[in-house]
């Protein structure tokens, strides 16, 4: 019964009507030390549906990834437990279908990245073990287990541990994996006209290219290097094989041929790139074929992947000095466009279809990069690398062929536009050197064209007439001038950007996003001395306006998901927001309502982390450019949606809400605690909230803001200690230390002595413990500025005496030993600016105001004296106060459920001591002052305790002397 009711809500898990309760029932059933075992239970099971099997898989992987090990490496399961998960998946998953396969070999990898090899050294003899002759199931399922464990070392930096595992698997995996490569081979051979028994093998073949570059990705394998005639042979053989049985039958879809074929021309990159005297004599051969490959396939949508990977390779091939000569004359060059560029930059039907069908998916393909393996990329990347080659030849050939487009374009504008767009398309692949940044477009062209005469000539037309222009030619007009924004002068952009503005009103999706796009990066370009090139006073008065139409595309279709779509509106609606700053507060308003109005259609289902990210950065600008001046305007507006969020659990809003909250908070001018606020406290120590590690650096943030205005209202209500058990749980973690120590350093900097007192020698405790167990730089780093958090500020009741007197109570000399070999020597590791000067800051009041200093530790004094002197040898110079907002591009970024940082309201380091600017000339005074507040003391001390110390002396006395 219990299995079935595990079922059932796994089942229930995949519908999102019904998830929310299922995710309750799977939590409650997570408590049972078997859950695991269970869940592999159900995937391998056929008594159970294939849905069920396979959420059941997918639920045994984001388990794994959560509950494998701790993050010391630690597991969190019975070590009985992961070892029985260990031993029964292999064999699992030979058994299971792909699709549940895939899901558990994702799994497989998760646990390899923490066991393999030293605690799963059995694994590549249970994998070598498993392997057949002749069955390819079993070989399927053991190769697509060694695939999830070997790519693991695609993205790794080489070392010492890394070698050790790749030769620990290539000594038992290596001499098997070649002879089934064979054995495969001639298994093909012996079935090429069985359909069903060849696909099988095809399929083996396909996970053995994969593994072929899994185990070369780092090093060529000695067996590889070895037999590298035989495996280029077979190579070439596979890339040239056409067997019609496995001919796809989608026009669409690849088949299993053109996924051999792409995962062979995957390997031969990597050995072209980089094992050049191993595979250089072999290579001949494989250009031929990728040239006959190239001008002999179709345009269907099948070969995509396959062209691409083709095109690649002859990239690769284009950088080795003794292959490229073969393209350097003008008839070859000519043919290599001709048949080879050309027909995979030109636009296909297929294109079309997709522009007009799934507009969305057209841009993400056509602008973001994420179209490596399209046509067109390749192509253009191809064609980028003839150009480095053959500077002159290829710019000569190819200005032809644009110039012909062009003329064949002219003879009938409204039938031939193609040829338009594939000579812009063709003109801005050779006029781009370099790739386009995000940031700035392309930031070298070449000198041998003229770009701005080129668009002015044969581009800007279409950004300017109103009628009878292809979408798609307004499309490459607005693609030109975001390509080449980095050319164009801050006076041309006066003309241009009001043509691209004017395109966000065209009726076709395609037009109007590209648009949007290109007026975001626009936006947020810079010239060389970093000022904005459209200016606040350029956008601001037609802000209103532009922002309404921005809000009102996003909202044109109602339904969440379509609403969430497309990013690049909101995206662009946030760099409005960010560029005409309280230029926003007229028509808060209308901006306000729209917020709510777009917060409350996307809360029940966020569907696009891309463009909800977008929306809460755009409320964000917002909230710090609006909510100083109306505070209780967007308080008043915000904080119900905000409580819906927090209410209905919306996971992945979560930790964006936080944060907004805080922003308000802190944009708020007066200076206590809200009603709202001060019952928003106690919600937010439950522990709860802050057992999701997404939560946590928001929740910090906000409740620091919340110590910052209302620390007294805490300490009356008796709440200081439910932080302090937040803070004694984020200490207790590397992940979460850092931010236990922002917890606490606002909590120094805002109670009295008197309410921290009778917690600090726990909370030292706690540190110390830490310090001689399982300390790290970072927590070090950390401890050491918290205590000078604590010795600078003796105006408030604490300062160096204070914490000497708790940590004496917590071990009777103990202080000593910390500040000997932890304080002094970490403080001048101490990198930051802030963290620098409030070092100095400490070590100067030590030297002036403590009298455990002055009559105890007198030596102690003078190591105080000459750490100060060394720290002030560089001293620390505090940046001016910026208040840009940091652009990030979002694909840069690890986003999702869990935390990112909203940029727009990204708080700086707070400096508690605003008045100290330049610290030397601080600390001097300070020192004349105390001695004379003292009758001399200071300099008398100076004599005294820096006598062994001549050179301290005569600075320390410079300083007194100013």
């Amino acid at each position: 019964m219990e299995m079935q009711s595990l079922a059932s809500a796994l089942e229930a898990s995949l519908d999102p009507a019904q998830n929310k309760k299922a995710e309750t029932v799977l939590l409650e059933q997570q408590k049972d030390p078997d859950f695991s075992l269970r869940l592999l239970q159900i995937a391998a099971s056929d008594q159970w549906t294939a849905t069920a099997r396979l959420a059941s898989a997918l639920y045994f992987k984001n388990y794994i990834r959560r509950n494998w090990t701790d993050e010391d490496g630690n597991y969190k399961l019975p070590e009985d437990t992961a070892n029985a998960i260990k031993h029964e998946l292999i064999g699992l998953m030979i058994r299971v279908p792909a699709n549940i396969q895939y899901q558990l070999g994702d799994a497989v990898g998760v646990i390899a990245d923490s066991d393999f090899w030293r605690r799963w050294d059995t694994l590549v003899d249970d994998l070598v073990s498993r392997l057949t002759p002749d069955n390819a199931r079993t070989n399927n399922g053991v190769l697509q287990v060694a695939h999830s464990i070997f790519k693991r070392w695609r993205p790794l930096y080489r070392s010492d541990e890394l070698f050790t595992e790749i030769n620990h698997v290539l000594s038992k995996f290596g001499e098997p994996f070649v002879q089934l490569l064979s054995s495969t081979d001639m298994l093909i051979d012996q079935n090429n006209s069985d359909k069903t028994v060849l696909s099988q093998y095809f399929s083996t073949m396909n996970l053995m290219t994969k593994l072929l570059y899994d185990l070369s990705v780092q090093d060529l394998p000695p067996i590889f290097e070895d037999n590298m005639q035989s495996v280029t042979s077979l190579l070439h053989k596979y890339l040239v094989y056409d067997n019609p049985l496995l001919h796809s039958d989608s026009d669409n879809e690849a088949g299993l041929q053109e996924f051999v074929k792409s995962g062979i021309f995957e390997v031969l990159v990597l050995y072209a790139e980089k094992y050049e005297d191993a595979f250089g004599p072999f290579v001949e051969q494989f250009i031929g074929s990728s040239w006959n490959l190239l001008t002999t396939v179709g345009l269907d949508t099948k070969d995509d992947i396959l062209v691409s990977k083709a095109l690649q390779f002859l990239t690769s091939v284009t950088r080795m000095s003794q292959h490229a000569h073969t393209f350097n004359n003008d008839d070859t060059m000519s043919q290599v466009i001709e048949r080879v560029v050309l027909p995979n930059l030109s636009l296909r039907d297929s294109d079309m279809e997709m522009f007009e069908d799934e507009p969305i998916e057209f841009i993400r393909r056509d602008l973001e990069g994420s179209d490596s393996d399209t046509r067109r990329r390749a192509a253009t990347d191809f064609l980028q690398q003839l150009l480095a080659q053959f500077h002159k030849l290829v710019t000569d050939v190819v200005l032809r062929y644009v110039n012909h487009y062009l003329s064949d374009y002219a003879k009938d504008p409204s039938a031939r536009w193609k040829s338009k767009d594939t000579a812009v398309y063709l003109y801005s692949s050779i006029a781009a050197k370099g790739t386009v940044t995000a940031s700035q477009g392309v930031k070298s062209i070449n000198e041998l064209v003229n770009v701005l005469e080129f668009f002015q000539t044969h581009v800007a037309g279409d950004l300017m007439s109103e009628v009878n222009v292809e979408p798609i030619l307004r499309v490459e007009a607005i693609k030109f001038l975001y390509v080449f924004r980095s050319q164009i002068t801050r006076e041309q952009w006066r003309d241009a950007f009001p043509m691209v503005v004017t395109q966000l009103g065209s009726s076709e999706y395609v037009v109007y996003t590209y648009a949007a796009i290109a007026v975001e990066r626009v936006l947020a370009l810079t010239d060389d001395s970093k000022q904005a090139v459209v200016s606040q006073a350029d956008v601001e008065p037609l802000s209103a306006q532009l922002l309404q139409h921005l809000f009102q595309l996003i909202e044109s279709n109602p339904d969440p998901a379509k609403l969430q779509e497309n990013e690049f509106l909101m995206r662009c609606v946030m760099r409005v927001l960010v560029v005409i700053r309280d230029g926003v507060v007229p028509i808060t308003d209308n901006v306000l309502a729209h917020f709510i109005k777009i917060t409350q259609i996307i809360s029940p289902n966020p569907a696009n982390p891309r463009f909800y990210y977008y929306h809460f950065e755009a409320l964000g600008a917002f909230i710090r450019f609006a909510a100083p001046s109306q505070p209780e305007k967007l308080e008043n507006g915000l904080y119900p949606i905000f409580g819906n969020i927090l209410q209905n659990d919306v996971q992945e809003f979560v930790p964006y809400v936080f944060q907004l909250f805080a922003a308000l908070l802190e944009a708020n001018p007066a200076g206590t605690l809200t009603t709202y606020y001060i019952s928003l406290t106690q919600p937010i120590l439950s522990l709860e909230l802050w057992a999701s590690k997404g939560n946590v650096p928001a929740l910090v943030r906000l409740l620091s803001s919340l110590i910052a205005r209302g620390a007294s209202q805490i300490a009356e209500s008796g709440q200081l200690q439910y932080i302090l058990v937040i803070f004694q749980s984020l200490i207790a973690t590397r992940t979460n230390e850092i931010h236990g120590f922002e917890l606490l350093e606002s909590i120094v900097a805002h109670f009295t002595p008197s309410a921290i007192d009778p917690y600090f020698i726990t909370i030292l405790q706690l540190l110390f413990t830490r310090l001689q167990n399982s300390k790290t730089d970072a927590f070090t780093s950390r401890f050491v500025r918290l205590y000078h958090s604590v010795s600078a500020r003796v105006d408030r009741g604490l300062g160096a005496d204070w914490f000497i007197s708790h940590a004496n109570r917590v071990q009777d000399g103990i202080y000593v030993q910390l500040y000997l070999s932890i304080i002094l020597p970490d403080t001048q590791k101490l990198v930051r600016p802030l963290d620098r000067k409030i070092a100095a800051i400490s070590l100067c009041k030590t030297v002036t105001d403590s009298s455990a200093f002055a009559e105890k530790y007198k030596k102690g004094w003078g190591f105080t004296c000459e750490a100060l002197l060394k720290l002030l040898e560089n001293p620390p110079i505090l940046a001016t106060t910026d208040d840009t907002v940091v652009d990030h591009d979002v694909d840069d970024m690890s986003f999702g459920v869990g935390f990112t940082q909203l940029q727009t309201i990204k708080r700086s380091a707070r400096d508690y001591w605003p008045d100290v600017t330049e610290v030397k000339s601080w600390v001097g005074r300070q020192l004349q002052d105390a001695n004379a507040r003292q009758g001399g003391k200071i300099k008398d001390f100076a004599t005294q305790r820096l006598s062994e110390s001549p050179q301290a002396l005569e600075i320390l006395s410079m300083y007194m002397s100013r």
